[in-house]
């Protein structure tokens, strides 16, 4: 990607790199709710366990329901999104970090792919007449606070619909590449993208939908149906963003976009289990296939349109 230090770095970044550490969180550690009161879904722990450490899974976002369609929401000019208060989380103590120039560069880095975000959805949601919360980005290390309960390494990128967070720990790009092959700039902008797509779900009232659905989730498998299908449309959103994001300010180089397709591809659902387990069990899928997550990006790169994003009302995702 084309960046220079002229280019903008969001103000939105939040270093908690200096609070990491152990220590119990209020309420007791990770909570992965299962059924239909909240979180994400899987058949066993282990399972749970090997996506969130490989894929950048969010048990957190906790967004499924039955098996009904959902309809993407229309968008009056005058319609202004809903906003939702972050609860107050004590913070958690620790012992200080020190911050490699390596990680100072992928700050900033990652800072200037979250500007070119929040410029791109911003003129996005300014074509309907809709204003664009600008969400935050928290770096952290190892552990830290967030409305959803308490966010860790293992789980890679997530995001918390309650406070509107995206949370990143740095090792996540690491484990990409040492276990993946998984490198490039782009591949990094586009895990920043991914998240972000939640973001603008959020904004647009999808997830609340999801969330409502939920409630009413009958048996595991529909809940993970649905949220593969929310996973592929924040996939697709993100090739939006990298489309509009080359138009507006010709970011892209020769071999990008492959570098993202290679990243999609390399964490589908059926890859990471075939590597941890050996099997692979469509059931236990939150995220989709190594061949969905590639066609919602490139269906969202080609098209660079929203409204190619509906992966809720199509007969297979």
């Amino acid at each position: 990607m084309r960046y220079d230090q002229n280019d903008r770095e969001s103000s939105n970044v939040e270093d908690r790199r200096g609070e990491g550490g152990g220590g119990m969180f209020p309420g007791g550690g990770i909570q992965i709710p299962i059924g239909g009161k909240g979180g994400f879904s899987i058949t066993t722990l282990l399972i749970i366990g090997a996506l969130m450490m490989f894929m950048g899974i969010n048990p957190l976002d906790v967004l499924f329901g039955t098996g009904g369609q959902i309809n993407m929401p229309q968008m009056p000019h005058s319609e202004r999104p809903a906003e939702r208060s972050p609860g107050n989380i004590p913070g958690l103590p620790g012992s200080p970090q020190t911050q490699t120039a390596s990680e100072d560069d992928e700050k900033a880095f990652i800072s200037r792919v979250l500007a070119d975000t929040e410029d791109v959805w911003t003129a996005v949601f300014k074509s309907f007449g809709r204003t664009y919360p600008d969400p935050k980005l928290v770096i952290y290390s190892g552990i830290t606070r967030t409305a959803c309960g308490a966010g860790q390494a293992a789980m890679g990128p997530f995001y918390c619909p309650l406070d509107q967070k995206v949370y990143v720990d740095l090792a996540f790009y690491d484990e990409l590449k040492r276990r993946f092959n998984v490198s490039g700039d782009f591949a990094q902008a586009y895990v920043i993208a991914h998240e972000v797509g939640h973001h603008v779900q959020k904004q647009l009232g999808i997830l609340d939908k999801v969330q409502e659905l939920k409630e009413r989730a009958g048996d595991e498998a529909t809940a993970n149906h649905i949220q593969v299908r929310t996973e592929l449309q924040a996939d697709c959103l993100a090739g939006v963003w990298a489309n509009l994001n080359d138009q507006m300010k010709k970011r892209l180089q020769p071999g990008d976009i492959e570098e993202a397709l290679n990243a999609a591809s390399q964490i589908g659902d059926d890859m990471i289990q075939k590597r941890m387990t050996g099997r692979i069990v469509p059931d236990a899928f939150t995220h989709g296939t190594a061949a969905q997550r590639v066609h919602w990006f490139k269906t969202g790169f080609e098209t660079g349109r929203m409204d190619a994003c509906d992966t809720f009302n199509t007969s297979s995702p």
